[in-house]
């Protein structure tokens, strides 16, 4: 009997810096790369060729690309380099010249032809195979959904769009192929990313395209209402204001799409978001907040505010600050101004103290917490809905010998007075509610999770809580 010995395929090995955005980037260049017969190295030592995907928002970014280049090639030797630093070639190959190939952000077809190159495929109808929802970094259950490229603002402290350039939207009929196919694949929670969700199809006209039997407009809320149709979890991100996200509202309400906004206010002190030049009317941002919550009451929304801005006195400091206490927003991030080459705030006059930035970054968050841990307490004694992340078959014992989640700084979770299986009591798992998106929100821990897995949506008692995550026990599950 004859048996076909088959080639070993290229290995690729990966390195994904930055935003979402790029992650969504890189999967596409995995997909892609697998689909030609590639295989991917853990690994550096078990790699033909090294892929890194570079971030260049920041220069701390910059430089942490710059590091990840240098480590790779100190690893491995051959380095193709991608990614939004792709756009400072000269910097990178001047630091590194011997890099194989520099590619800019979005040019999937320019790093994958490097990657050919660097390292040839073995074409072989045995290896030249992908799974229909192309290949991910995270976990099966969750998947990151890019709807558009580019950003159409001109804010004073990014440089996004001299990098990712203007908006460029994609059609809706395809976005809502590639959603259905990663629901089929095991998706529970989609996570709508963009430089600007909210801009969604400006670009195009908000043309329509034939979907279903009827049309769908590249629209944010008509994209939205389609895509909660399919069954999974549906998250907002980077969402502007505009008028038309009152739209979303009935979404919301009617559960198909999740009381989630992601909306990067940055500042609140009118004569501060005019310098950055982005929109200014705070007290029509705060009449609106009241609007949303009263038609959607469980709606949690998450923000990012840039502290040190050049010209930020004490006085739009104190504003901002009080703008937060009114606002109650469920999860807030702070950012110290960073000046970034090329963006027009880094030659602004009135630079701020570097101490000065670190007192105010301070303050914003421990304001914040206090108000998370407000917010997240009166949510104790509630049940909820919480997708599993991960499952922890022997959790640590608290001094009471009770079990207690990851996670949270080690707050003991409450013991329940109702027999459980020795095993179950083994068990804890971590989860996130409507309220949180990955990576960036709190967790739900919890105990006693005998039989859960990852992708399970548990309805969940609510037991305790912390300053940013809760503490509960399992009541129903229902399963991936």
């Amino acid at each position: 009997m004859n048996v076909t010995t088959l080639p070993k395929p290229p290995r690729v090995g990966l390195v994904s810096l930055g935003c979402p955005k790029a992650l969504v980037d890189s999967e596409r260049i995995m997909t892609k790369l697998r689909a030609d017969g590639y295989d991917m190295s853990p690994d550096y030592a078990g790699a033909d060729v090294v892929l890194v995907n570079t971030c260049g928002f920041l220069d701390s970014a910059k430089e942490e690309s710059l590091e990840a280049i240098g480590e790779a090639i100190a690893e491995n030797g051959r380095v193709v380099v991608t990614g939004c630093m792709g756009k400072e070639a000269d910097v990178i190959r001047a630091r590194f010249p011997q890099v194989l190939a520099v590619t800019g952000p979005q040019q999937y077809e320019e790093v994958v032809a490097a990657v050919h190159e660097a390292a040839p495929p073995i074409p072989n109808a045995f290896i030249d195979l992908v799974p229909e929802a192309g290949l991910k970094l995270t976990p099966r259950h969750y998947s990151y959904l890019k709807i558009s490229e580019g950003c159409n603002h001109r804010c004073a402290f990014c440089i996004i769009p001299s990098i990712r350039g203007d908006l460029v939207s994609r059609r809706p009929d395809a976005i809502l192929r590639e959603a259905e196919k990663l629901v089929a694949a095991g998706t529970r929670e989609l996570l709508v990313i963009s430089q600007d969700t909210s801009a969604y199809g400006v670009d195009i006209r908000h043309k329509a395209w034939p979907w279903k039997g009827g049309e769908v407009r590249a629209h944010m809320t008509d994209l939205s209402r389609e895509l909660g149709k399919l069954g999974a979890w549906v998250r907002l991100h980077y969402v502007y204001p505009y008028p038309h996200v009152d739209n979303v509202m009935p979404l919301m309400a009617e559960g198909l799409v999740l009381p989630y906004l992601d909306i990067p206010f940055q500042h609140a002190s009118p004569k501060v978001l005019r310098a950055m030049r982005r929109p200014a009317n705070d007290a029509k941002v705060l009449e609106r907040i009241r609007t949303w919550r009263a038609q959607v009451p469980d709606l949690a929304i998450r923000s990012s505010f840039v502290v040190g801005f050049p010209g930020e006195t004490e006085e739009d400091f104190v504003y901002l600050l009080a703008w937060l206490e009114q606002a109650q927003l469920d999860r807030v991030g702070a950012f110290k101004f960073e000046a970034v080459e090329g963006a027009p705030a880094t030659s602004m006059d009135d630079q701020v103290p570097e101490d000065l930035k670190q007192e105010r970054y301070e303050a914003v968050m421990t304001l914040s917490a206090r108000i998370s841990a407000e917010k997240l307490a009166a949510k104790v004694g509630s049940t909820i809905d919480v997708l599993i992340d991960r499952v922890d078959e022997h959790p640590p014992l608290d001094f009471e010998g009770r079990g207690t989640a990851e996670g949270g700084g080690g707050a003991p979770v409450a013991h329940s007075d109702a027999p459980h299986p020795d095993h179950h009591r083994a068990v804890g798992a971590t989860g996130r509610s409507k309220a949180d998106a990955p990576e960036i929100d709190g967790e739900v821990h919890l105990r006693d999770a005998g039989g859960l897995k990852p992708g399970d949506i548990v309805s969940v008692r609510v037991e305790d809580s912390d300053e940013h995550d809760l503490y509960g026990v399992p009541l129903e599950t229902i399963a991936a």
